[in-house]
């Protein structure tokens, strides 16, 4: 099994990174930190340019139509940089409940989400209700002129910058997806201060009206189009994790070598250097999930147990491998003069988002227990 990149992907990795360490280096990305809107006007520009945006996008809607392989390839330098963007929640969550569900009348967003024009987030998760469908109780009522929505979300990530929220609510059907306006009468926005820093709200609607345009799909299949799509997005979380975790380990490598303790390097100390040894065992193991995950995707193969497994093998190697590289670090690693405190915070918050451990292993064991054919 061949796992080296072809001379395409290998040029698409070079570009994401030289991009993003142009216009988003982690000085931006401590700039950031809790910002109102929370992403690099200049990044988000040369991403559009270079037809990023447009991903997972068909090309007859103004996208590019990469493969799953290819995008991971791409949010492996993403999270090697912990790229400030509503790139994940815009171009591939929204983008994808609307290519799925979406009438004529939605998919024109797909065109501007594609180039960068618009920006779509959803709003998913409630207080108190985790992750599954069940989790989902904001009512949504329907009369002559379309529909009232009614409740609260949190953990809305960009929600001030985006031009749409996708709105996951509780219709007598059953779970629904609606676009409304972050602008709109009864939304109040409230921001959160998260580990990560990074940008998320609380969003109360109470009385929101939504026109029977704006609901994406059918009333009731909601759930079915999120399941499917999330699916789909934690590939790239996992490949987003993975590199982060690698160059968190590179930085903290070359501490190593660098720091010297009692006359050597703290790389030469026997029991520093086995830690080292066993992240980057963890971290080739997850990567190489990954690769299969987006593979198995791209050719169209069931994804069920390998997408939930990605997430959760890479996640939680981040998060072990920041672990360590703080205690290679010391005191001073929980410094904000060091970057090794940024991948810390973020690779705690990754594991929590997009479906945490338990849900994930809830997932998994299902699929094992009661597996779906390919």
């Amino acid at each position: 099994m061949d796992l080296d990149l072809s001379p395409e992907q290998e040029l698409l990795a070079e570009t994401v990174r030289g991009v993003c360490a142009r216009y988003a280096d982690l000085t931006v990305v401590r700039e950031l930190e809790d910002d109102p809107l929370g992403y690099s006007s200049e990044l988000w520009s040369h991403l559009g340019e270079l037809g990023l945006l447009g991903m997972s996008i068909p090309e007859e809607h103004g996208g590019s139509g990469m493969t799953a392989l290819d995008a991971a390839v791409v949010y492996r330098e993403l999270g090697r940089a912990l790229s400030p963007s509503p790139h994940f929640v815009s171009c591939v969550l929204s983008a994808g409940a609307l290519q799925r569900a979406g009438s004529e009348v939605q998919a024109r967003w797909l065109p501007a989400i594609a180039d960068g024009s618009a920006i779509v987030t959803p709003a998913w998760l409630e207080p108190d209700g985790g992750f599954g469908p069940a989790g989902v109780t904001l009512t949504a009522t329907a009369d002559a002129d379309g529909w009232r929505l009614d409740g609260v979300k949190r953990h809305v990530a960009f929600a001030r910058a985006a031009d749409r929220l996708l709105v996951l609510g509780r219709a007598p059907e059953g779970v629904t997806l609606f676009l409304v306006e972050p602008t709109a009468a009864g939304v109040s926005l409230t921001q959160q201060m998260t580990v990560a820093s990074d940008t998320q709200y609380r969003v109360e609607l109470s009385g929101v009206r939504v026109a029977p345009a704006d609901v994406v799909g059918v009333p009731g299949q909601g759930w079915a189009i999120w399941d499917r799509v999330m699916h789909d997005g934690i590939i790239l979380v996992a490949a987003q994790a993975v590199g982060g975790a690698r160059y968190a380990l590179e930085i903290t490598t070359q501490y190593s070598k660098d720091r010297k303790q009692f006359d050597k390097p703290l790389a030469a100390f026997q029991a520093l250097s086995h830690y080292m040894a066993d992240a980057v065992t963890a971290v080739d193991g997850a990567e190489t999930l990954v690769w299969e995950a987006a593979w198995a995707k791209s050719m169209g193969r069931n994804i069920e147990r390998l997408a939930p497994m990605a997430k959760l093998f890479a996640c939680k190697t981040f998060r072990d491998v920041t672990a360590m590289a703080q205690q290679i670090f010391g005191g001073v690693g929980f410094t904000v003069d060091y970057d090794i405190q940024l991948f810390f915070r973020r690779a705690k918050a990754l594991q929590l988002s997009w479906w945490d451990d338990r849900y994930l292993e809830d997932l998994i064991a299902s699929d094992v227990l009661d597996p779906v054919s390919a």
